[in-house]
């Protein structure tokens, strides 16, 4: 897939020197070492990366890390002192003012922490102010407006002002303000991090909603590591301006780059990050009804050293049947597998969060993994699961114990 996006070799020195900083910078010297010999700051290390359209790349770091500088370089607000920002193909580092105006108009919108927004102003009018930089009619701004109030749920707020909203509602205004103009890429800076810690994950919910339907290009800041595995399509991290790291929320967590990334992701709850499909077993040894018999089970189960297997029907989930039912089935001239499998067993979808499967795991019984038409797609036995929340991922989970 083409890059929206694609940052190369990207760099800030700030001070009064930056062509010095940025010659000591490429000779190897670190960002202290910098500061101390010429007064200039490292803002962004040689940053490069590519985001996709429609997704949400989270920048992450502690304060002074750089992501802010980062961010407020992709729309001009900060120039780089080195290095290429290409939207659609076009350098914004290196274009004309005007180009860069157009670009701010039509292509990219920010979203802001503290919500910056006009207390004398309706929130119509607040949602619209974008608008009337561009000169769109007045009319037409309402409509507009109106429109993005609706699908951050604010449609009746329309002319109240901001005094009369919660934090959490302002913060909605302020997205859907960045909404109103239909950029194509949405910036934005810890745009909840001013907010309560309830009130915050429900605009992360309003987020994710809305980017199931409007699939927009997002850079998304923050400094909380917990939002960006829970935002991110993919994260990058950084330190003293450099990204020392870019990947899935899983792929952070499992193998991280360093020390500096292995302390970020050691409280994380694996649980929240790691779905089913990640510890579930894509081919997974399965019999069928009416062809395989209690015998065949057994033998299935002794081979794939497991104690449980799931029967088919066809293509469709007839049970589960266990080593000790199978055998109890074989010691009946009159029982069939079909007498031995159990038709009440645990499932869960593909995208299903670890976490969602403590209580199917108590079972004791493989998890079916399915897909949209109930079809076994996966199975995931429940030592494997816990290997993944342990962190223990090293070594194979010790197989289940037959009778």
């Amino acid at each position: 897939m083409t890059a929206k996006l694609k940052i190369q070799n990207l760099t800030k020195i700030f001070g009064p020197n930056a062509r010095e900083g940025l010659d000591r910078l490429q000779a190897g010297d670190s960002k202290a070492a910098i500061f101390e010999a010429t007064g200039n700051t490292v803002g962004i290390d040689n940053a490069s990366f590519d985001v996709e359209q429609g997704q949400i790349f989270v920048v992450m770091g502690l304060s002074g890390s750089g992501k802010s500088t980062l961010v407020r370089t992709l729309n001009g607000l900060i120039a780089p002192t080195s290095g290429s920002i290409l939207i659609d193909g076009e350098d914004i580092a290196s274009c004309s003012p005007a180009t860069l105006r157009e670009v701010r108009r039509n292509k990219v919108a920010m979203v802001f922490q503290h919500f910056a927004l006009f207390p004398h102003m309706s929130v119509a009018d607040n949602v619209a102010y974008g608008l009337k930089i561009k000169g769109i009619a007045a009319a037409e701004r309402r409509r507009r407006a109106e429109l993005a109030l609706e699908q951050v749920g604010l449609a009746a707020y329309a002319d109240s002002t901001p005094a009369e909203l919660s934090g959490g509602m302002q913060q909605r205004v302020g997205l859907a303000r960045g909404l109103a103009t239909d950029p194509e890429i949405l910036l934005m800076d810890e745009p909840f991090g001013a907010l309560d810690p309830l009130i915050r994950r429900d605009v992360q919910d309003e987020l994710l909603r809305l980017q199931k339907k409007l699939r927009k290009t997002i850079i998304f800041i923050t400094h909380d590591l917990n939002e960006a595995l829970l935002l991110g399509d993919r994260i990058a991290i950084m330190k003293d301006g450099a990204i020392v790291q870019i990947g899935t929320a899983q792929e952070i967590v499992d193998t991280p780059a360093d020390d500096y990334v292995r302390a970020f992701v050691a409280d994380i709850d694996r649980g929240r990050v790691f779905t089913a499909e990640s510890v579930s077993s894509a081919d997974p040894v399965v019999l069928q009804l009416g062809t395989d018999t209690s015998e065949t089970a057994m033998q299935s189960m002794e081979d794939a050293n497991c104690n449980a297997l799931y029967v088919l029907d066809g293509e469709e989930i007839a049970g589960v049947v266990t080593y000790q039912d199978a055998m109890a089935a074989s010691r009946d001239d009159d029982a069939t597998l079909a007498d031995a499998i159990q038709s009440d067993f645990p499932t869960a979808d593909r995208g299903s969060a670890l976490h969602e499967l403590y209580g199917a795991a108590s079972s004791g019984l493989p998890i079916a993994v399915t897909d949209d038409n109930n079809r076994l797609v996966g199975v995931v036995e429940p030592e494997a699961l816990l290997a993944q929340l342990s962190g223990d991922t090293s070594a194979d989970p010790a197989p289940a114990a037959k009778p």
